[in-house]
């Protein structure tokens, strides 16, 4: 199915789990820590500026967002792991996560992005784990691939094969929103899950 990836709009965002509508349409989830670069990701998959309000400020977006794009709703979960916020805050935002990922919807694949420049962190571990325990079909992006040179890509490369489990046998891509790396095939990707519809 190609989709015209220009046409795709914010639809609504939701500060509670209990807000979120029941599922209607196929969904694809894009998890990550803080300021890994999930609403970058978005705009560059959709090819627009400002669709995923991007920020320099870590933890900034606290609601699940979700972007709508024919039939799929793409929804960016709050990035975690930022230390910088209150206990409470906290504790809403890991609720809004697992209830959205415990949820019965029609989710068709989760992008779960780490940066390539650093080894994963123990939450990026937590959720690897989750995805795989219950199953969840997952694509590893690995973001900011153009900030590495070739050797020292290569170097952290070897290094995933260590620090996540499973990394073999698990697809990833690596993505620049600076030089446009993985755009294609991460548009792929979404076209293979959602074709189904």
């Amino acid at each position: 199915m190609k989709l015209n990836y220009n046409k795709a709009e914010f639809y609504a965002s939701y500060g509670k789990y209990s807000q979120i509508p029941p599922p209607e349409n196929t969904e694809i989830a894009f998890a990550g820590h803080s300021n890994v670069g999930k609403s970058t990701l978005i705009n560059k998959l959709f090819n627009r500026k400002n669709l995923a309000r991007v920020s320099s400020v870590p933890g900034k977006t606290a609601t699940i967002n979700f972007y709508r794009l024919d039939n799929i709703f793409f929804v960016d979960l709050p990035g975690y792991g930022y230390a910088k916020v209150s206990k409470s805050e906290k504790e809403r935002w890991s609720g809004l996560i697992e209830g959205y990922l415990n949820d019965d919807r029609d989710m068709r694949l989760v992008f779960m992005l780490v940066d390539i420049r650093h080894s994963p962190t123990k939450d990026d571990i937590q959720m690897i784990n989750y995805l795989i325990d219950t199953e969840t079909p997952f694509v590893i992006v690995l973001t900011k691939a153009d900030k590495l040179k070739k050797t020292e890509r290569e170097k952290r490369m070897k290094a995933f094969e260590e620090e996540i489990p499973c990394f073999s046998d698990i697809h990833y891509v690596a993505f620049s929103s600076v030089t446009g790396e993985g755009v294609e095939e991460l548009r792929n990707i979404v076209e293979d899950v959602s074709e189904n519809d």
